[in-house]
């Protein structure tokens, strides 16, 4: 299938856990700081929804059966609300740790070693993170830049820890850990509210992108010049995978294989227009009958007419 390179991105962000996880424990088994305590515990969170994107992966590449006949593609909504849900998750347990080190200071131990390894935790992240990010936007996958975005929130926290720690080496303000891990759970919480608010959009059958629906509107508008007019264009986004309707409207003295020709150049124009997989529709309509120009709801309905 042409969406196998993305599983290996999804084996790295599994293997870039794993790692951070041993990191970032060894960190808080040397400094006893719960500020590195949570950011450890947030790379559990990261391990198991590499593992969740994985397995939504693999179902929305399934081809279409007699059950989903358009495809399973929208399982990636499904990865991508789970992601943000533990996010949120995470962050908030990296607020209840935090507030009980305010109300219970506890001094630092090995502070460099603990900084070392949470460093190389953190370059760890943002390397994969970054990957992740890019070919997500590359490749139109919500579900490898809903991880991406995971991991560069875990690098936020993992920064703010530092940070923190830091400042407690130097000034010996024990309560400075834990605010910043409450200001940052706070930017990890927007991060996942939104990637929460995308997947949810995305099951609602959400239009395509505005530049995505122009560039189409652009090659259907230079068609007039051959006398080929078009309405009722409708469009979702499922995952990677567009759906694009619309009335294709062409002199009523063609042939009907002509007609059907020139729908069928159109569909395949628009398709070649996107990397990601399309599927397109036309319903031809002679365009000197007037009734053709009234646009057509997704309940055939037209626009001048009442529910």
């Amino acid at each position: 299938m042409k969406e196998n390179p993305l599983r290996k991105f999804i084996y790295l962000s599994i293997a870039a856990a794993i790692v951070t996880i041993l990191l970032k424990f060894y960190a808080y088994y040397v400094t006893g700081s719960m500020g590195f305590l949570s950011d450890a515990l947030e790379s559990f969170v990261n391990l198991f929804a590499a593992i969740f994107a994985l397995v939504m992966l693999t179902i929305s590449q399934k081809p279409a059966d007699k059950e989903h006949e358009f495809g399973h593609s929208k399982a990636e909504y499904f990865s991508s609300a789970a992601e943000g849900a533990l996010i949120l998750i995470a962050a908030f347990t990296i607020i209840w740790s935090a507030v009980s080190r305010l109300i219970d200071p506890r001094p630092i131990e090995n502070i460099n070693t603990g900084l070392l390894f949470s460093l190389l935790a953190s370059l760890v992240n943002l390397g994969v993170g970054v990957t992740l990010v890019h070919h997500g936007k590359k490749r139109k996958s919500l579900l490898l830049e809903a991880d991406g975005k995971h991991l560069l929130a875990d690098v936020w926290t993992s920064v703010g820890v530092i940070v923190a720690i830091v400042m407690v080496k130097f000034t010996g303000w024990l309560i400075v850990d834990p605010i910043i891990a409450i200001v940052l759970a706070i930017h990890i919480i927007y991060i996942g509210y939104r990637l929460i608010s995308r997947s949810a959009s995305g099951l609602m059958d959400a239009s395509i992108p505005e530049g995505d629906l122009e560039k189409i509107m652009g090659y259907l508008d230079s068609l007039k010049e051959q006398k080929i007019e078009y309405h009722s264009l409708l469009t979702r986004a499922a995952g990677r995978r567009k759906f694009i309707t619309l009335h294709v409207l062409v002199p009523g003295k063609w042939t009907v294989k002509e007609a059907h020709d020139r729908a069928d150049e159109i569909e395949e124009t628009i398709i070649n227009l996107f990397d990601e997989p399309v599927t397109v529709h036309t319903h031809l309509e002679p365009v000197e009958d007037p009734a053709s120009m009234r646009d057509i709801s997704i309940d055939r309905q037209g626009i001048d007419q009442n529910p």
